[in-house]
């Protein structure tokens, strides 16, 4: 009964603190946003100003309830120095985040392949964390240790941008054909720009076909609509002007016994 006020005050404290924090947050993000703050910094520094409040809070909190706090603070430093050194490649993604922030190598809106095969648009760049959304808008959550320890490819990070495409032709079809086919394409395509102007050149001679390179360039914005598009239509153009898409293929043939 002596040690039930505390208690119940500590729970109030914790309740209501949690509210307020909630409302101090939700401000500041407001008040970047009116104040045009770049959008890839406001969730790392809402994310870091929660978490500050909320310990001290807790702090509060233990101090309503009879916990002597210095000692207390002495304590949770000791634990915070063993949790550090337990948790080093947590605070080693905090610090990548703060790296991500200083050297700008995407920001949130940008569309960008991660090495491990993460691709996607950059949706928040958090304290531990940068936010991915695919295109088929699932979310992949990627530690931001693993962003600054792979190799990053910012695809949409360039105002223009080069769509890498092939397209294997057979031995016996025309190339000269082939590539009027595919520019008449990229002409007809609506994302595609004049200049630089787009080419196709013979890129190999492959086991079994003629393979054709080119690379339209676009708006970053534009990427996969133009990826897309080619890829649909140049095959539409080759079966109506009779060019052939050579495929693995395997002749049988039996044995007289």
């Amino acid at each position: 009964m002596e040690y039930a006020p505390k208690l119940i005050g500590a729970i109030l404290t914790l309740i209501i603190g949690f509210w307020i924090i909630g409302l101090v947050t939700n401000f500041i993000r407001k008040l970047m946003e009116k104040n045009n703050v770049d959008e890839t910094v406001t969730p790392f520094i809402i994310s870091l100003i929660n978490v500050g409040l909320k310990i001290m809070l807790l702090l509060a909190a233990a101090g309503m309830f009879g916990i002597e706090t210095t000692s207390f603070i002495a304590i949770f430093s000791a634990l915070a120095f063993a949790i550090g050194m337990a948790l080093q490649g947590s605070l080693g993604h905090f610090a990548s985040g703060v790296l991500l922030l200083s050297f700008r190598p995407y920001k949130v809106g940008d569309l960008v392949s991660i090495g491990g095969g993460h691709t996607g648009t950059v949706k928040e760049i958090q304290i531990f964390n940068t936010v991915l959304a695919t295109l088929d808008n699932k979310r992949i959550i990627v530690p931001n240790g693993v962003v600054t320890s792979n190799v990053m490819t910012n695809i949409s990070g360039q105002r223009e941008i080069g769509v890498e495409l092939t397209f294997g032709i057979g031995y016996d079809d025309d190339i000269d054909k082939a590539r009027d086919i595919i520019l008449r394409v990229g002409k007809a395509c609506p994302y595609i720009l004049d200049s630089p102007q787009q080419t196709v050149v013979v890129s190999e001679l492959a086991d079994s076909s003629v393979n054709l390179a080119t690379r339209p360039f676009v708006k970053s914005s534009d990427y996969w609509q133009t990826y897309f598009y080619m890829l649909e239509n140049v095959k539409k153009a080759f079966d109506s002007e009779g060019i052939s898409i050579p495929f693995p293929q395997m002749d049988l043939h039996q044995v007289a016994g």
